[in-house]
């Protein structure tokens, strides 16, 4: 009996929840070369995403990809909220306004 209304409830709440619409891809552009990349992405629901590869010391022991960006997204508060970031050898290194600080 317990699950019946379990299950209910949770078919109500499933009922009553509003509909997600599909973001539609509003921009894409890529160029893509043997040592590095670059691309950006926006899209309908607000999101944008942007970001740029470069190989480092090729053909050496040291060899590391080295990749800075950003993201932006529409929190759930209506707030547009932005990190950079820098990933290499020394790792994500994300940094936003809303982000703790180190």
């Amino acid at each position: 009996m317990k699950f019946v209304i379990v299950f209910a409830a949770l078919f109500a709440i499933a009922l009553a929840a509003p509909a997600q619409q599909e973001a539609q891809v509003l921009r894409y552009d890529s160029d893509v070369q043997p040592e590095g990349y670059k691309f950006i992405v926006e899209t309908s629901d607000g999101k944008t995403h942007q970001e740029e590869g470069q190989l480092k010391d090729a053909g050496t022991d040291h060899e590391a990809i080295v990749v800075r960006g950003s993201y932006s997204y529409v929190g759930d508060d209506g707030v547009t909220y932005t990190v950079t970031y820098l990933a290499d050898e020394n790792g994500f290194q994300p940094e936003g306004a809303h982000l703790p600080h180190a």
